[in-house]
């Protein structure tokens, strides 16, 4: 099992600075990831500064060498599908291979584009998986879909990573949609229930979801946060993750320095 820190890039000392500096300290400490938030504006409070996570990913993956650096998650169907394509490629190269993607559907309340219905949603984010995952290969892509279309439209530059840059889906397991889709892609960064209704997510979750996936040991990711890292790694989860609070950079410092849990 490895291990990973969260991190909201809003308020004092997260921008992409601070982050980075954060992100260096974790690499020292033992910590294996480090993910970023994917927010415009963090949470919707418009009260602190949320700073673009992507250009937080790029100045946190020059200032380390090892760690896994992504986002869990970016709402893709905010996003232009190519454009996510291509930044994802150079930041793939820039961090020599460290990039994970985390996705999801986002708010359907998000007012940074097009009000959409979840089902909307989960269909432009299939749509662009399948549409991202096709221009990583480098060669002309040809799709018509309900929400997206593409003629040829092709990215010279192909991900270090091969066969691509892992794609992790994050949603509410409580969904079998969401659980379909995990089975197609590279990993599960998925919660349990709603922010109204949160559930805590269980050793149990983490076999049902590897059962439906019919992984092979190895080839398939899951993350979970909380909980007892020693019993979801008996499950079969391979990363454990804890999310720092925005607040005090001391606060942060102080759980990064403490390190990971040790598996008894």
């Amino acid at each position: 099992m490895r291990f990973s820190v969260t991190f909201g890039a809003v308020g004092p000392g997260r921008d992409p600075r601070g982050l980075a500096e954060l992100a260096r300290m974790a690499e020292d400490c033992g910590w294996d990831a480090v993910f970023l938030e994917d927010y415009l504006v963090y949470q919707g409070d418009a009260s602190q500064p949320t700073y673009d996570p992507w250009i937080c990913l790029a100045a946190m993956a020059t200032a380390t060498s090892a760690i896994t650096l992504g986002t869990t998650v970016t709402p893709v169907p905010r996003r232009h599908p190519w454009k996510l394509a291509a930044e994802a490629v150079a930041l793939d190269h820039l961090s020599g291979g460290r990039l994970v993607l985390g996705v999801g559907i986002g708010d359907p309340n998000d007012p940074w584009g097009e009000p959409a219905a979840p089902r909307v949603l989960a269909e432009k984010l299939d749509e662009s998986l399948e549409i991202i995952s096709a221009l990583w290969t480098g060669q002309p892509v040809y799709f018509h879909g309900k929400h997206y279309r593409l003629d040829g439209a092709q990215l010279t530059a192909r991900p270090l990573q091969q066969p691509r840059i892992p794609i992790w889906v994050g949603g509410n397991l409580l969904f079998p949609a969401v659980r379909r889709r995990i089975s197609r892609w590279d990993g599960s960064c998925a919660y349990k229930g709603t922010p109204a209704a949160p559930q805590k997510l269980t050793p149990d979750d983490v076999r049902l979801l590897l059962r439906e996936r019919g992984a092979e040991p190895g080839g398939f990711d899951v993350k979970v946060s909380g909980g007892d890292a020693a019993a979801f790694a008996a499950a079969g989860a391979t990363w454990w993750g804890r999310w720092i609070a925005p607040g005090p950079r001391s606060e942060a410092e102080a759980i990064l320095r403490a390190g990971p849990p040790h598996l008894s």
